[in-house]
């Protein structure tokens, strides 16, 4: 089944689920996420997602199975082998030297599912430090959006299923048998820490020294994933180890980590020192005799701002103006009373330009923000022209102070170029053969960046199709595994069934008196031994067949008006004898007992039938035996 990219009744059904629960899945790639909702939906046989939209409003509870059904947790223990082998021999004890044997160690498993990938982690940790070291010195975060998973990690218990990828030794190990389930150990289960997360809208976990988060990304678009990954990247401590899924490349983030195992997908994280990075180490490196120095160089460094020619502008992150020098307290009538105000309240902010717009473009980007001859309207006759730069200020790659606005005056120098732009009219017959080589060269230029930008698609398409075709994968697996569930069910259902039908085969043939079931049509369903013996018939002869069609030698007929009087509970029990001939061809007197089938939904009739004078013989056998023992 395919999907359009863009779908007015999907994107409406993303914005109710976030406006009305919380869960924003608009970074979840759209195939991915239309071929889930579309599997709940024929779950419900509804036909589109407008429909959808009005089951989930006056059903709510919909919603719990609805992101059950998105969020694929599959996983296991050790899943690839090769790649935790890795983990365990060469990142972990790496990992270990660099630390002192005082520092805590700090592992986030993101995107946990039923928590086996924690679990792993902490089995490896145990087997490198011991136990005790283990509990003291090791925090393991496991964290996901899905609830009812994280309930299921917290319980620490499996089935014999779930823990065959765990070697022996380490099953026995760190696992007790409980009944017929595996049991975590619980002194080494608070080490592991569980919590929801989301990691578009939360914080990230810091201070880490290894983050695993194994088949996660591959859900989420380009964009959300690069946003992510940013959250990741500081998360993690320099250096610090990323461990992701086999679909996961980062060939496009290489500014954010750089590939240790690129065939077991595990990343180091780029290291990053900034100014603010070293003017802390320089603060806590003086000593009381430097510390009034660094004080005047600090007042120094407020007054060179103040008294820079440029008129220049601080505003914070949350968009308050922080600093203004003198040059732009004097350019735009600011005064120190509007420090700590709203920047947007500020005329400042859109006149002579609009600057809201241009500060969010230089975080979203990440880089300075220019612009060149902005008009400045001092009277109805003259002109100021200004040069804005707003350069974002970040502490971290992932983390913004604020952001510096610089005016520069270029009136002056635009009144000069309008003379220079005369003055060079003239020469610009001269430039033309000059100006068609610049051209044919910036053409063959932009091919080049084209066919450029083309290999880069191409790659992102293929990195792409790979999440993709994973993702299907697990998929595939989750609804297996549901099958394998339905088809114990059905194996379990089977063998009471069969249970059931030779317990009753054998009461049946127990019983010394001729049974005979029969249904609401007269058909005949149960037909045990002791009939076949009176009447010569076996069971697959009549088996479906109507009682009243049978050629033996009991006048059936005669049972028509009973049969039916017990069929509509009319009478309860009736009883009878009649004469008729068994399949030796012998006279005998059938003694008949009529009753309903009580107590199931089936209708339908029970008839005993014995021969009287075999009963009386068999009592008369019975009465002498008695005799015999009393004399």
């Amino acid at each position: 089944m395919t999907f359009a990219e863009t779908d007015p009744e999907f994107e409406n059904l993303l914005i109710y689920l976030r406006q009305s629960r919380g869960f924003d899945f608009t970074g979840y790639k759209r195939s991915t996420l239309m071929r889930r909702v579309s599997k709940r939906m024929q779950l419900l046989t509804i036909e589109n997602f407008e429909e959808y939209l009005d089951y989930l409003e006056v059903h709510p509870e919909e919603f719990n199975y609805l992101l059950n059904t998105i969020l694929i947790n599959v996983t296991t223990f050790f899943r690839d082998l090769a790649a935790w082998k890795y983990i365990a021999e060469e990142i972990l004890p790496n990992l270990i030297r660099n630390k002192k044997t005082s520092d805590q160690i700090r592992i986030w498993s993101a995107g946990c599912a039923s928590g086996e990938e924690a679990y792993t982690l902490a089995i490896l940790m145990v087997e490198i430090l011991g136990v005790e070291e283990f509990r003291q010195r090791v925090k393991i975060y496991a964290t996901d959006v899905d609830e009812d998973a994280l309930n299921q990690a917290r319980l620490a218990t499996y089935s014999a299923k779930d823990v065959q990828t765990v070697p022996d030794e380490l099953r026995q190990k760190y696992f007790e048998i409980v009944g017929n389930r595996y049991v975590f150990r619980q002194d080494l289960r608070r080490s592991v820490i569980f919590g929801r997360h989301d990691l578009l809208q939360d914080a990230p976990i810091s201070r880490l020294d290894l983050l695993v988060s194994r088949n996660t990304l591959m859900y989420f678009n380009s964009e959300t994933q690069g946003r992510i990954l940013a959250r990741f990247h500081f998360g993690l401590n320099d250096p610090g180890y990323l461990f992701l899924g086999k679909a996961e490349m980062l060939l496009m983030h290489s500014s954010l980590f750089t590939p240790l195992d690129l065939k077991n997908r595990i990343f180091t994280k780029v290291s990053s020192v900034n100014i603010r990075d070293r003017l802390l180490i320089m603060a806590n490196s003086v000593d009381e005799e430097s510390s009034g120095r660094l004080s005047r160089n600090l007042r120094l460094r407020d007054m060179g701002f103040d008294t820079a020619p440029i008129a220049q502008i601080l505003i914070d992150f949350n968009g308050t103006l922080v600093m203004m020098n003198e040059q732009a307290r004097t350019l735009f009538a600011l005064s120190r009373k509007d420090l700590a105000r709203p920047f947007q309240d500020l005329e400042i902010s859109y006149r002579p330009v609009e600057l809201r717009s241009l500060i969010e473009e230089a975080y979203s980007e990440r880089r300075p923000v220019s612009l060149t001859n902005v008009e400045r309207y001092l009277s109805n006759t003259e002109m100021q022209y200004l040069d804005v730069q707003i350069t974002p200020l970040q502490e971290t790659d992932t983390s913004f102070l604020g952001v510096s606005i610089a005016f520069h005056d270029v009136t002056r120098y635009i009144k000069l170029q309008d003379a220079l732009q005369r003055s060079q009219q003239e020469l610009e017959t001269t430039n033309e053969e000059l100006q068609s080589t610049n051209e044919e060269l910036e053409t063959t230029n932009e091919e080049l960046q084209s066919t450029n930008e083309e290999l880069e698609t191409t790659n992102e398409e293929l990195q792409s199709t790979n999440e993709e075709l994973e993702t299907m994968n697990e998929e595939l697996q989750s609804t297996n595994e549901e099958l394998q569930t339905i088809n114990r069910e059905l194996s379990d259902r089977t063998t009471e069934l069969n249970r059931i039908n030779i317990f009753m085969s054998s009461i049946l043939g127990s019983l010394q008196a001729g049974i005979v079931v029969i249904d609401s049509s007269f058909n005949i369903s149960t037909w045990n031994y002791m009939v076949e013996d009176l009447w010569g018939l076996r069971i697959d002869e009549v088996l479906g067949q109507s009682i009243f069609s049978l050629d033996i030698g009991l006048p059936v007929e005669q049972l028509r008006s009973p049969i039916r009087d017990s069929l509509s509970r009319k009478k309860q029990f009736q009883e009878m004898i009649l004469d008729a001939t068994n399949r030796r061809g012998r006279q005998i007197k059938c003694y008949l007992a009529i009753t309903p089938l009580l107590g199931i939904e089936m209708q339908g009739v029970i008839l005993m039938m014995v021969d009287v004078e075999k009963v009386s013989s068999m009592i008369s056998t019975q009465e002498m035996e008695e005799r015999r023992e009393q004399d």
